[in-house]
């Protein structure tokens, strides 16, 4: 339900001009049964002028005649049509006092980590302006050597359904174009949640790519064999002397 402007002073009026009920009020105005009565006591609000409903085209003297007849009448808002289809207004982003120091950081985060979104996403998401975003991304900006990627999720310039929003329909244009991503690419253009839920498959070091298949199990099977072997011809001491055995029976001839 829509409620008035300058609700807190809008109450001010309809306590001190009319015999509406507390509960009627604060269902009008958004605030709670309490508040209102406590206008009333003069403990809260003091000091608020009060703000004429009537006048300032919110309410009509009918629909205070009515909730004043009965109590249980709720109160409606007039209806302007000046307002209908008023759009929201469209720019960058505003971003609090207290965090527009973040924003090169978390511009960094998002050329660094998602160089597949454009200036205007980026703008979008954080509210800054293209030629900071530029200057990031040619590493041209004045503080860029003091400045350190951080995710714009974890300063609070940005929800993580907006970023992933934001990555799912960079990941689309990527796939209309045709063009082939590395595992890496995929990861970074679909959400968290589908990131999160991939398989993550062992990846092998470049310096020794070449060697999954090597075994040493080979190599011990023929020192066995050769083991086995050496230890058959060794198995007696004539054997390892390698004596002839004619050369002692002429020796024991001549003697």
């Amino acid at each position: 339900m829509a409620k008035p402007i300058m609700a807190k002073a809008t109450a001010v009026w309809l306590v001190d001009n009319t015999t509406i009920s507390f509960k009627q009020i604060a269902d009008f105005v958004g605030m709670h049964e309490l508040e209102v009565q406590g206008i009333a006591d003069g403990d809260v609000a003091a000091g608020v002028k009060g703000f004429d409903p009537v006048t300032n085209n919110q309410l009509t003297q009918e629909e205070i005649d009515k909730a004043q007849a009965s109590p249980l009448y709720k109160l409606t808002l007039k209806f302007n049509a000046a307002a209908s289809g008023e759009e929201k207004r469209r720019g960058p982003r505003y971003t609090p006092l207290s965090k527009r120091q973040d924003r090169p950081a978390s511009i960094l985060w998002l050329v660094k980590f998602h160089p597949e979104l454009s200036d205007a996403q980026v703008s979008k998401l954080v509210g800054t302006t293209k030629p900071t975003i530029q200057a990031i991304r040619e590493r041209t900006h004045w503080n860029i050597a003091n400045i350190q990627p951080i995710d714009p999720v974890a300063l609070g310039l940005c929800k993580q359904s907006e970023l992933d929003g934001m990555v799912q329909v960079a990941a689309a244009k990527k796939a209309a174009e045709g063009g082939v991503m590395s595992d890496d690419e995929r990861r970074k253009l679909v959400s968290t949640e589908q990131s999160l839920g991939m398989d993550t498959e062992p990846k092998i070091p470049s310096a020794i790519e070449g060697l999954e298949t090597f075994s040493l199990t080979a190599d011990l099977d023929d020192d066995e064999d050769g083991k086995e072997k050496s230890d058959s011809d060794f198995s007696d001491a004539e054997s390892f002397f390698n004596i002839p055995g004619g050369a002692n029976d002429d020796e024991d001839d001549t003697k």
